[in-house]
């Protein structure tokens, strides 16, 4: 057999293995519980107090009803990050200029970091809210996970250095979560230990749920992935959207006109 037809075939298997793999997921039904006309470029998501969360021509609002607070900060040109964990403690990532802002519930800046005037050199590629007064960072200097505290000014490294790239990111107060080039999934706690958690399917976009548990989209379809092998098909009315966020059970759904809520109850 020539190689151009073992490759062929290859090919071919892989399609698939990947075709029955998906055309075999069950399905989760959601049900609308609202929806709401948004003027926004991106929408960041909800707090625990129903606050809503957006940008807008670079600018940073919350909103709940009549009630808006907005920031902004034109001269660290476009914010990179948002982590709405503590919604007393919002951070804010301006990557073009390494330096996080912390706001207050009304969006008051509390506090300034510059990571280029650190006593340790730091470049931060990832931010995040983490326990303590301290920041989840990813130092690409070294490619280390580190923790920062931003009252003491005080910065350690908890991994070792990544060997492959990150894909994607996302973290917790005790969980720093990430996706690597190759789609290996790992997890890295407070204390610096890493865990193994499986690789994952090719996505667009993801939301971690758990160490167990994710929702991705690939196609502009979304999925529930639990465990290591059980994937399930969430059917949402919209065919193209811009974003997805999960929040106690609530998927929102954000498109370039409105935002759309479903209760979905994840096993």
């Amino acid at each position: 057999m020539s190689k151009t037809i073992r490759q062929i075939l290859l090919l071919l298997f892989i399609a698939c293995s990947f075709s029955t793999f998906f055309g075999q997921s069950q399905k989760i039904n959601v049900a609308v519980i609202s929806k709401f006309k948004i003027d926004a470029d991106e929408f960041i998501g909800y707090d625990s107090f129903g606050y809503s969360y957006q940008i807008k021509n670079n600018v940073f609002s919350k909103i709940k009803g009549s009630e808006v607070f907005e920031y902004k900060n034109v001269s660290l040109g476009n914010i990179t990050k948002v982590d709405i964990q503590n919604p007393l403690k919002i951070v804010l990532f301006y990557e073009d200029f390494n330096i996080v802002i912390l706001l207050d519930n009304q969006l008051n800046k509390m506090t300034e970091i510059n990571f280029s005037q650190n006593t340790n050199p730091i470049v931060v590629s990832a931010i995040g809210m983490s326990t303590q007064n301290q920041l989840w960072i990813f130092n690409t200097l070294n490619q280390q996970i580190c923790l920062f505290d931003y009252l003491k000014n005080e910065y350690k490294t908890v991994s070792i250095p990544l060997t492959e790239g990150i894909k994607y990111y996302q973290t917790d107060f005790n969980t720093f979560y990430w996706i690597d080039r190759k789609n290996n999934w790992f997890s890295c706690d407070i204390f610096g230990k890493i865990s193994s958690l499986g690789n994952v399917s090719d996505f667009d976009k993801m939301e971690i749920i758990s160490s167990q548990k994710f929702i991705f989209s690939k196609a502009n379809s979304l999925y529930l992935r639990e465990n290591t092998n059980t994937i399930s098909e969430i059917e949402v009315l919209e065919k193209t959207f811009d974003k997805f966020y999960y929040k106690d059970q609530i998927l929102s759904i954000f498109t370039t006109k409105e935002i759309v809520n479903y209760k979905i109850v994840t096993p």
